[in-house]
């Protein structure tokens, strides 16, 4: 059966899909009920399909697509699985399904088949803007669609309209030490929030299997809204006086993240985050933040303990936490080397850190084999907005330098830059120079890939994740005898 008659035949199934989530708009969240006259305005005066309606007439035909996929090709081997494999921490295993993006080797990522560069090109973007919008991304991610100008305002006075936290976490957050990193804190508040959950309530009240993307995905939607005034309240308390200002409902979900940070009046540094959260946001299923988030939501644990599971594998200096190793290493060459190094200089001190048994931070990929397309849009920010930055210098130096040395030093099968070995010197020009803040932004932009994949992971009926395990004296059985 074609999937255009497959669809047909479960029309009847769009429409009651529709039915509740028009429940679920009116019933599940009251913060949308408690709008202003303009956002409601804005939200459901459009002739324009919203994200959770477009994505109810999706599903059907997605759900006939995995049938026929797994009919078709169910039986047929993705590949071999080593003994070095399981050993080198399932590096290489094909065994995820992850629909927002997949991660080529040579080509890079691309979400929903779409390369960086045509997103950055395709993507609707803010009045007198060039980076894409992040929740234009999100809508890319959830409906493998490019979404139209008013459709991407529509999400963005959504989530501005969902953005209220409640007290008890703001307290909860400003009961924190500012010692405790802002990476715990983040996952902390994130958990909390898993008190008004949706899915749960739901999933108490016995609903029906089928439906249960449609709570998953009121989860998905509160708990991205929220995050610009939980992260916001995080640096505020931590690195400056502790005040948060109101969230502006008119403006995009970049522009208010920078507002919480104290940034919203520079036009340059709202653009950096629209391209930050856009290229941050998702890298195919099997790095530890996906992989983690889907593998505890296969337990039908909710988005908010999934995300906070995400966020604390997120944290990790061999994730995450990269992008603050890798900026603190080129400040300390720096500061040794000075700020007008020639190459020759660079070149001896980056030497000097392979010869001491470190790595050159923010070099080499699991996956990738050629220059990180992440880090390739963030240079020619760079280039165009800060290109005789010192430090944007020194960065330009070393992508000109480190790969050379790598491959000379023979040790690293990819010796060319990733996402991490640009985004603090970005970070730093524009003054957050705030280290181990970093990752929080990270972690606001990660929310936009495993979340979208989790409401699939609802709709498309995945089970638990159960891989099978041996131990070393098994393996030795298995072989030896």
């Amino acid at each position: 059966m074609s999937l255009i008659r497959a669809y047909t035949r479960n029309a009847s199934n769009v429409t009651k899909l529709l039915s509740i989530s028009s429940f679920y708009s009116r019933q599940a969240c009251p913060v949308i009920t408690n709008t202003s006259a303009r956002n409601i305005k804005l939200l459901h005066t459009s002739n324009a399909k919203s994200l959770k309606e477009r994505l109810a007439e999706i599903i059907p035909e997605r759900q006939e697509e995995i049938k026929y996929v797994k009919k078709e090709h169910g039986a047929k081997s993705l590949g071999n699985v080593t003994v070095d494999m399981a050993y080198g921490g399932m590096r290489g295993i094909k065994g995820l399904i992850w629909e927002g993006s997949v991660l080529d080797p040579d080509e890079g990522i691309k979400f929903r088949g779409y390369t960086i560069a045509e997103c950055q090109k395709l993507l609707p973007k803010a009045e007198g803007g060039e980076e894409p919008l992040p929740e234009g991304l999100f809508w890319l991610l959830v409906t493998g669609e490019i979404p139209t100008t008013e459709q991407v305002r529509g999400l963005s006075a959504e989530w501005a309209a969902r953005s209220d936290v409640p007290s008890f976490v703001e307290e909860l957050i400003d009961r924190c030490p500012n010692t405790l990193h802002p990476m715990s804190q983040f996952s902390l508040a994130v958990t909390a929030l898993q008190h008004d959950s949706n899915f749960v309530k739901a999933y108490q009240s016995g609903i029906n299997k089928n439906e249960y993307w449609i709570s998953t995905f009121e989860d998905t939607m509160d708990l991205i809204a929220k995050l610009p005034n939980i992260a916001g309240r995080i640096y505020r308390n931590v690195f400056k006086d502790g005040k948060v200002p109101a969230l502006e409902s008119d403006k995009d979900y970049s522009y208010n993240l920078a507002k919480v940070l104290g940034y919203e009046n520079n036009k340059d540094f709202v653009e950096l985050l629209r391209l930050y959260l856009t290229i941050h946001s998702d890298h195919e299923g099997g790095n530890v933040s996906a992989h983690t988030a889907h593998l505890v939501a296969s337990t039908l644990s909710d988005p908010y303990l999934a995300f906070a599971a995400a966020l604390d594998g997120l944290a990790g200096p061999l994730h995450g936490l990269a992008n603050q190793e890798v900026i603190s290493w080129i400040l300390k060459m720096q500061s040794e080397i000075g700020v007008s190094a020639n190459d020759e200089t660079v070149r001896e001190y980056v030497w000097n850190t392979l010869n001491s048994g470190r790595v050159v931070p923010g070099y080499g990929h699991a996956v990738l084999r050629k220059t990180d397309p992440r880090y390739t849009a963030q240079r020619e920010f760079a280039l165009k907005h800060l290109p005789n930055d010192p430090l944007f210098k020194l960065v330009s130096q070393l992508y000109n330098i480190v790969p050379q040395v790598l491959t000379e030093h023979g040790k690293t099968k990819n010796p060319w830059p990733n996402v991490d070995a640009h985004s603090g010197a970005l970070l730093q020009y524009y003054g957050l120079d705030e280290q181990n803040y970093y990752t929080v932004l990270f972690g606001v932009s990660r929310a936009l890939g495993v979340l979208s994949q989790v409401i699939w992971d609802r709709a498309l009926g995945f089970p638990i994740e159960r891989p099978k395990s041996y131990s070393t004296a098994a393996i030795r059985k298995m072989f030896e005898q």
